[in-house]
């Protein structure tokens, strides 16, 4: 069994960037393409290691390489999008991104072959068969393991914050679901997702995944798809709840978020200040409401007295983190809302050119 490590948490503050986009055809429908681009041709340097597929023969993952300054992370990240969209185009497909395709059908698309995904159709069943999602993942460095799982358990109150901002994903399997994160909640479908519970250090954590691995309720420390956990292998906590995005603007105010919120908590973790003792169906609530209401949300606040307005939270995030890449997002179209517009008044097509992938 592949085993983490507290020695892996050395560095505070690098970056890393995991991206799930769709492989789609000519006209922007998803197509089974990741064989051809994964194992039959030789990417650019820049993918060399960092490209694979997921369960669907038309999702396909990036990694950006380890970001050591975060200065650095707009120009990583549209370095890897420039790389995939291109070399994608040179064998006859585009790129698009959403939470969930909007024409996806998964009755109808492949499962890729890789033994590792074949296993987890066979132990998981239907919530697996139907997973057709894509999401973002944030990695940010944390210099010790300790410090590492109380940041994670304090990220969980943000996690719906960042999961409203990011909603792309109304539509599932050919229809409009209602929700604004379609994406979440087909996700939440599979065994350990969602929101975490909280752990008392890094070794609850540890004996944790230990126990998960040698009960065979998992083959894998990367089957723990909580929306976030401590990464036992890179030394980060790793944020996993946003839909996938075809703006890298949106993207970056998500890095942003993530990498001051993380630099914010471990300073406070060092002052000795007390963690929040939440309550996960509170948290769950929150999600909930996040995947139903989207931009138009209103929280159970953080001292969990009373609700808080997304556009008021968002304003008090900026102001105290000093960042304002979410304040943008939040005063812009969300992308649940444009895929509906667009469909409404354009069709499928404007649709689909819609979330072909941005790459500058």
């Amino acid at each position: 069994m592949e085993r983490g490590s507290p020695e892996s948490f050395t560095r505070m503050g690098t970056l890393g960037i995991e991206e799930e986009f769709y492989v789609v055809d000519e006209r922007g429908r998803p197509t089974s393409g990741t064989d051809e681009l994964v194992y039959e041709h030789e990417p650019p340097e820049i993918l060399a290691d960092r490209l694979d597929h997921e369960l669907f023969k038309c999702v396909i993952e990036t990694q950006t390489p380890l970001i050591e300054t975060p200065g650095d992370a707009r120009e990583r990240l549209l370095e890897v999008r420039r790389a995939l969209v291109e070399y994608a185009t040179r064998h006859g497909y585009d790129i698009a991104a959403a939470g969930l395709h909007p024409l996806a059908k998964w009755r109808e698309l492949e499962h890729a072959e890789k033994p590792r995904y074949r296993s987890q159709l066979d132990r998981i069943q239907y919530p697996q068969h139907r997973n057709t999602t894509a999401g973002v993942h944030v990695h940010v460095g944390v210099d010790d393991a300790d410090k590492a799982v109380w940041i994670a358990n304090e990220l969980r109150w943000f996690m719906p914050v960042m999961l409203a901002l990011s909603a792309n994903s109304p539509y599932w399997n050919g229809f409009d679901t209602g929700l604004q994160s379609a994406r979440a909640k087909i996700f939440e479908g599979l065994p350990n997702t969602g929101m975490p519970t909280a752990f008392e250090d890094f070794d609850a954590f540890d004996r944790f995944e230990r126990r998960m691995l040698e009960t065979k309720a998992i083959e894998d420390r990367g089957e723990l798809w909580y929306d976030v956990r401590p990464h036992t292998a890179h030394g980060t906590v790793e944020l996993r709840t946003p839909d996938g995005q075809a703006d890298p603007d949106v993207v970056m105010a998500f890095v942003e978020y993530a990498h001051a919120l993380v630099e914010t908590l471990a300073e406070e973790y060092e002052d000795g200040t007390p963690g929040h003792r939440h309550r996960r169906e509170l948290l769950d609530e929150n999600k909930w409401r996040a995947i139903r209401h989207g931009r138009d949300v209103a929280f159970i606040d953080r001292d969990l007295e009373g609700t808080v307005d997304l556009g008021e939270l968002v304003d008090r995030e900026c102001e105290r983190l000093g960042i304002d890449g979410i304040k943008r997002v939040y005063e812009g179209e969300s992308g649940a809302e444009r895929q509906r517009r667009l469909l409404e008044s354009e069709g499928p097509d404007a649709l689909c050119e819609s979330l072909l992938l941005e790459a500058s």
